[in-house]
């Protein structure tokens, strides 16, 4: 971890955090998701320097270390892929590897369908391309207790998580998303109440980890994290055509809760994603959770370096 180099770079009218990692022409950005940082791709870093890529990870505006912009609330999707351009741009990388978890993916996405030019390849993490008429499928097949749907309001999030200290959410949040099944509260619960406060960290999640994400939730809170991804709509691609042309690997874990959303098996394994990203491969790491890349970095190691050096 001390090898990994970071620096604010000025970006769209603010400070954002950038890691970086290894030397070479071919260049990989890793892209968090929620409630993860930077930090959530510090094995997969390491092991694409040590394979001879240069290795960048980024804290999206509002998040980690990266400057709140001045009205979170009105963050969007379109913003962060602005500012992964922008980041490009200032460091000089004409095209790139792009990886991305969880909301994360959306970001990679999008600007895959944006500015293909500057993509060489794909890697996600969690969520499969999901074409916009699909969203509201999936979302109307589940309760209204389901944990986006309570969070997609101003204020009720904001008042579950303010019962916690900022360390207690973030652990909350991480053994809830580590679980195989779709988080969903009765009428009478908040998300925060489905884990007890003393229940104990999954095994490969250690103190440290949970001590070095609650630092930068508490310097960058909520407010940001919860407009994007749950309040703000997908980026407008305008008249673009939602097709990802790039050569993309879906590494997607096989206890995973969004696995279980309903239809997104048969999404994958029947073959309708590659409608949209025809030169998808999906890989199923079968006992892998939500946070797959930090539960088995090894294997998840192996699987983005292959796919790297294929392409």
């Amino acid at each position: 971890m001390d090898q990994i180099q970071h620096k604010y770079v000025d970006i769209n009218g603010l400070k954002l955090h950038v890691a970086e990692i290894g030397t070479g022409d071919k260049v990989v950005l890793f892209l968090h998701g929620f409630p993860e940082i930077w930090y959530s791709w510090r094995y997969q870093m390491i092991a694409a320097a040590k394979a001879g890529y240069r290795t960048i990870a980024i804290d999206f505006r509002g998040y980690g270390e990266s400057e709140i912009p001045a009205e979170p609330e009105k963050a969007t999707f379109k913003d962060f892929v602005d500012d992964v351009v922008g980041i490009l741009d200032f460091l000089q990388i004409p095209k790139v590897f792009i990886v991305g978890k969880d909301f994360g993916a959306q970001v990679v996405y999008t600007l895959a369908i944006l500015h293909p030019e500057r993509v060489l390849g794909v890697v996600t993490l969690g969520i499969p391309f999901i074409p916009a008429a699909l969203v509201g499928q999936l979302y109307s097949a589940l309760p209204q207790g389901f944990y986006i749907m309570r969070w997609m309001f101003p204020g009720r999030a904001e008042a579950d998580f303010g019962r916690f200290d900022v360390k207690t959410v973030i652990k909350k949040i991480y053994i809830l998303f580590s679980g195989s099944t779709v988080p969903i509260a009765e009428e009478n619960q908040e998300i925060m109440d489905l884990i007890d406060s003393a229940a104990p960290l999954p095994s490969w999640f250690k103190e440290e980890d949970l001590s070095a994400y609650a630092t930068l939730y508490e310097k960058s809170g909520f407010s940001t994290p919860l407009t994007v991804p749950y309040r703000s709509r997908p980026a407008d691609l305008g008249e673009v055509a939602e097709h990802v042309s790039a050569p993309t690997l879906l590494i997607m874990g096989g206890s995973d809760y969004f696995y279980k959303f309903p239809g997104m098996e048969e999404y994958l394994t029947s073959g309708a994603v590659k409608h949209f990203v025809p030169n998808c491969d999906v890989t199923v790491v079968e006992e892998g959770s939500h946070f797959v890349q930090e539960q088995f970095p090894d294997l998840v190691n192996e699987h983005i370096i292959s796919f790297l050096g294929k392409h």
